[in-house]
């Protein structure tokens, strides 16, 4: 992989998401992504992959939601998984999400981190069996304090680092979530050239490790209008704020300016790179 500049878009996809945590019951669940698929129809463009729209609702609503997203290019994700079949009373393992036609599952959320006592340890253990159930883990990281951006960047990298347990070509089949906590919930997201400033950081580290172009988007109350003013960041993961389908519209339109126009985002995911990363492929 080559590494990006911060303003160069060209042949790089952007990837726009939206997790529904446990805010909708089944019935709204259902509704709610049959509006959102609509947005995603709307827009036929979206069809040549250079922004590429997934959604993340609640488990019990995954099986549905498969057979409604058939055949659209929004793909389903799940919001956490277990580390192994068996005796693992309440869990769901990697390889029935697979089965069920998930594409990517979201590891070591800040809630999860908080209220679950999910340790370092047990997003590795995750990461490595999402990764080789075939998903692509969404891996989610951020400082828990606004500070300097160098701090913040440093602290990213080295979740990351403990995630893939050191092993850098796993972390290659990776989407990085950086959420900075203190944004979580928040009325406003990051301040732009803060998160633009740690992006920047996080990725000169990464490049030390041979993954300079690992996506990396940006979530914490992202909502419309926040896109355009980012730098080096590959796509958004949004919230509640999405749970209005017009605003996940808003934003896809967003992405499809700035990867249409080259300019503005800077390091996307490269052609052929959603196949690398799995969302396209893996479970096929």
């Amino acid at each position: 992989m080559q590494q990006t500049s911060s303003r160069q878009t060209s042949r790089q996809s952007i990837l726009v998401g939206v997790s529904t945590k446990m805010y909708l019951g089944y019935r709204d669940s259902l509704a709610w992504l049959e509006q959102l698929r609509n947005e995603v129809d709307a827009r036929p463009a979206l069809a040549a992959g250079r922004v590429v729209p997934f959604v993340i609702p609640s488990f019990p609503v995954l099986p549905a939601a498969a057979r409604l997203l058939e055949g659209s290019p929004l793909l389903l994700g799940a919001q956490n998984c277990g580390w192994a079949d068996g005796s693992w009373t309440g869990e769901v393992a990697p390889s029935m999400l697979a089965e069920l036609g998930v594409r990517l599952v979201e590891i070591g959320h800040a809630e999860r981190r908080r209220h679950f006592g999910e340790d370092d340890a047990m997003v590795a253990l995750k990461t490595r069996a999402a990764d080789d159930a075939g998903l692509t883990p969404l891996l989610c990281v951020g400082e828990t304090k606004a500070g300097e951006p160098a701090a913040a960047a440093d602290r990213v990298y080295r979740q990351i680092a403990s995630a893939v347990d050191g092993d850098w070509n796993r972390a290659g089949r990776l989407v990085v979530a950086y959420e900075p906590v203190w944004a979580i919930g928040a009325a406003e997201p990051a301040a732009a050239p803060y998160v633009s400033d740690v992006v920047r950081a996080l990725r000169g580290r990464l490049a030390t490790a041979g993954v300079p172009g690992l996506p990396i988007i940006y979530g914490g109350s992202a909502k419309p209008g926040l896109l355009p003013t980012l730098e080096g960041v590959s796509g958004l993961f949004l919230g509640r704020f999405a749970h209005n389908p017009a605003n996940f519209g808003r934003v896809l339109d967003e992405a499809l300016l700035l990867a249409g126009a080259g300019a503005g985002v800077g390091a996307g995911v490269e052609d052929g790179g959603i196949d690398r990363m799995g969302l396209m492929d893996r479970t096929g």
